[in-house]
């Protein structure tokens, strides 16, 4: 989530303030902050980055509010000829993943220059998790010439005028004399070549995700064309954060044109394509504890955005938060309004106490924090990368609306994955998960067994220390254990041991071997040990 200060004239050409605006704009789902002479400040939750801008908050909070009843369909026309970026391949292990769309007919003044300066760095923060996932270059039309080329070149041949600098300098010393180099040369500092977009006439616009240029990279007042592109290292975040860009610029009135992407695999470009969810008037009633008819529900959809027919919703798409049916009728009690909704008591009689199972889990999360350990949260879902990468045998989901598709058999692959994403954070890097696991077992109803895991990740150290955690953990919980050696793929042989409660094996401990590290990007030592807590249920009373 973030706060967005919006200037107050821009907001009031809208929508005039006052206090039934004020009190409308927080139950929108966008906690008001504050307001003043200036400005307007809402805070933006996570799943809502098409709020971020003026513009974009506008188009949603005017059907809110009942000003605005237009369907949004923005036109997004076809690549003019030339209007192509060519993708090599040495990209590929730096920053694969690219996207990019024209916007003509800009109006830029004063106000909409710096929301839009604001909604690319807001963007390139939260979705682009500080420029790591996504970052966002924008430029103006008329000082590039294509086709571009974007590419990886060695630091020593890339040298160009970075944006408000008046010397040409090569790209390590853009990384030490500029902040912005500094503050983002984290992102390069493991790659012998940095990404470069070049023009037809070798002029080097940028070095992503780092810096544009002074030559070709300077958006003004005067700008009526701009070149706008995505990269990173998340396919799905470029193709989002590109298309919340290109749809707040449309609903300023610009003009939108695709720009041909032409790599190995083909050419590819920007789509602005709505998405089908079917939706139950008996679901809806159920979840809200309503007795709403057909004809309200759509009324209620539309003030969210969405269009309904025959019960299916359709909706627009920079609404990357609707992923499910549910998601749908959150957005009808939004429009509903939580302060219509009449709380009741159940007329029923119940007695409740606190399960063995989440006994035994807060008292190993208190365990563990007391030894210093910090507890993380992972996704039941995994990517089809992370399932490639360590050869697993996982149960994938159909139709997955996100770039997570498998269960995960194991917790060591998402504690690899957090590793990977705080390489740069202090060590020792002492972490602990406690989540659920799902693998094949025909004997089950539904072909998956379910089980509660632990998983232990500490960095720097061994198999000695990691068990000396395990020799604490097992005395506090007053389970006797043993040890037996044990081969398993990942982990260093000699190095690693299975773990047996009453002659069953619930898990195994070691050291993470030197080529699994380095797959996911690590360098420091790393010892892991992970146990099928099930077990250990039926032995704490």
């Amino acid at each position: 989530m973030t706060n967005i200060i919006f200037s107050r004239k821009e907001f009031e050409k809208h929508v005039k303030i006052n206090s039934e605006i004020e009190q409308k704009i927080t139950l929108f789902g966008t906690p008001l902050e504050k307001v003043d002479k200036d400005g307007v400040e809402i805070e933006v939750f996570a799943n809502r980055p098409d709020l971020i801008s003026l513009d974009g908050f506008m188009r949603s909070f005017k059907k809110f509010i009942g000003k605005d009843s237009s369907v949004k369909n923005y036109v997004l026309k076809k690549a003019e000829t030339g209007y192509k970026v060519r993708v090599d391949n040495s990209v590929k292990d730096v920053r694969p993943y690219v996207m990019c769309a024209i916007a003509k007919k800009v109006n830029l003044d004063d106000e909409r220059l710096k929301d839009l300066i604001n909604l690319q760095e807001k963007l390139a923060t939260t979705i682009g998790r500080n420029r790591k996932k996504v970052a966002i270059g924008v430029y103006p039309l008329d000082k590039i010439k294509f086709p571009i080329t974007y590419t990886a070149l060695n630091p020593k041949e890339i040298k160009f005028t970075p944006l408000g600098n008046k010397n040409e300098l090569v790209a390590d010393e853009i990384l030490e004399a500029s902040s912005t180099g500094r503050k983002y040369s984290s992102l390069l500092k493991d790659f012998k070549k940095y990404p470069v977009f070049m023009d037809s006439k070798s002029n080097i616009l940028s070095m992503p995700p780092i810096i544009n240029s002074e030559l070709s990279g300077r958006v003004d007042l005067g700008t009526k064309e701009l070149f706008i592109e995505c990269t990173g290292t998340d396919k799905l975040a470029v193709e989002r954060t590109l298309i919340i860009m290109a749809t707040s610029l449309a609903e300023s009135g610009c003009a939108l044109y695709q720009v041909d992407i032409a790599d190995d695999t083909g050419v590819k470009n920007l789509r602005l394509e709505s998405q089908k969810t079917k939706i139950s008037i008996d679901n809806v009633n159920k979840l809200l504890g309503l007795e709403l008819s057909e004809p309200q529900i759509q009324k209620l959809l539309e003030k969210m955005g969405h269009s309904y027919k025959k019960g299916v919703v359709e909706t627009p798409c920079w609404r990357f938060d609707i992923l499910h049916e549910v998601d749908l009728i959150e957005d009808i009690a939004i429009a509903y309004g939580y302060n219509n909704l009449v709380p009741e008591v159940p007329n029923i009689s119940t007695a409740g106490e606190e399960s063995k199972q989440s006994i035994v889990k807060r008292k190993l999360s208190e365990i563990l924090i007391g030894l210093g350990m910090l507890e993380i949260s992972t996704y039941h879902l995994i990517r089809p990368e992370e399932f490639e990468k360590n050869s697993l045998d996982a149960l994938e989901l159909l139709d997955s609306k996100n770039e997570y598709k498998y269960l995960r058999p194991n917790l060591f692959v998402p504690l690899m994955r957090i590793l990977s994403e705080n390489k740069d954070s202090e060590y020792p890097q002492k972490v602990f998960e406690i989540g659920r696991v799902f693998n094949k077992n025909g004997q089950k109803e539904n072909g998956i067994e379910e089980n509660d895991n632990l998983i232990i990740g500490i960095s720097p150290a061994n198999a000695t220390e990691i068990k000396k955690h395990l020799d604490y953990l097992f005395k506090m919980l007053n389970v006797e254990y043993k040890i037996n050696e044990l081969s398993k793929n990942g982990l260093i042989d000699g190095r690693t041991c299975s773990i047996l409660v009453n002659n069953k094996t619930i898990g195994y401990f070691g050291e993470v071997h030197p080529n699994t590290l380095k797959n996911n990007g690590l360098s420091m030592p790393l010892a892991v040990a992970e146990i099928n807590i099930e077990e250990i249920y039926s032995l704490i009373n």
